[in-house]
């Protein structure tokens, strides 16, 4: 006579009330992670290896801000002062999932989008990487070029500024006498999707 089948028992999230190998996929996996390390660590291995790791840094830094360093780190740090504060930064600069964040190139890109067939844009980006405030910037091109200009929010998440017709003729050499801050050098045009140097 064959055994009789035995429920399964499903441990359940007290936090987002899912099942704990679903909560990843919850409203907030964040607050989740504390409670699956303790109580379901073979499901998330990941999470146990990254708390072991956030736990051995907190350690170091303390040791660091004490004063007290291993022999290798102190012999590396008594070589480069600013090495503490290089590495803080490089932590700034990291993402979620461990990867680093890119420092921007300091670059002016200007692309030409044709409307309806007829009508021209002249997108301008990267003038706020030079320190200019773009408000100004859309005013100073409307002015100059007689046009619409505007700073709108481009597919990236990124200000841009968005200038009424075919500009790209001019744009150069006004944003070079403007702006002395963007060489001619860091300015590119979009041309057949490839970025093409205006110099």
């Amino acid at each position: 006579m064959a055994d009789k089948p035995q429920p399964v028992k499903v441990l359940y999230c007290p936090l987002c009330s899912l099942p704990a190998e679903y909560c990843e996929f919850g409203p907030d996996f964040e607050k989740c992670k504390p409670w699956l390390i303790k109580n379901a660590p073979e499901l998330y291995p990941h999470l146990l290896k990254e708390a072991n790791e956030k736990e051995a840094e907190k350690v170091t830094e303390q040791l660091q801000s004490a004063g007290i360093f291993s022999s290798a780190d102190g012999a590396a740090s008594s070589a480069q002062p600013g090495n503490a504060l290089s590495s803080k930064q490089e932590d700034l600069k990291r993402l979620p999932g461990g990867k680093i964040k890119k420092k921007e190139k300091q670059e002016v890109v200007i692309e030409k989008v044709v409307r309806n067939r007829r009508k021209c844009i002249t997108i301008v980006k990267g003038l706020d990487l030079f320190g200019i405030k773009l408000s100004d910037a859309s005013k100073k091109l409307g002015k100059k070029f007689a046009t619409g200009a505007s700073v709108v929010k481009g597919p990236t998440e990124k200000e841009q500024i968005d200038v009424q017709g075919d500009i790209s003729y001019d744009i150069v050499e006004y944003i070079t006498e403007t702006w002395p801050a963007v060489p001619e050098t860091a300015i590119f045009f979009i041309e057949d999707g490839k970025k093409v140097p205006a110099a």
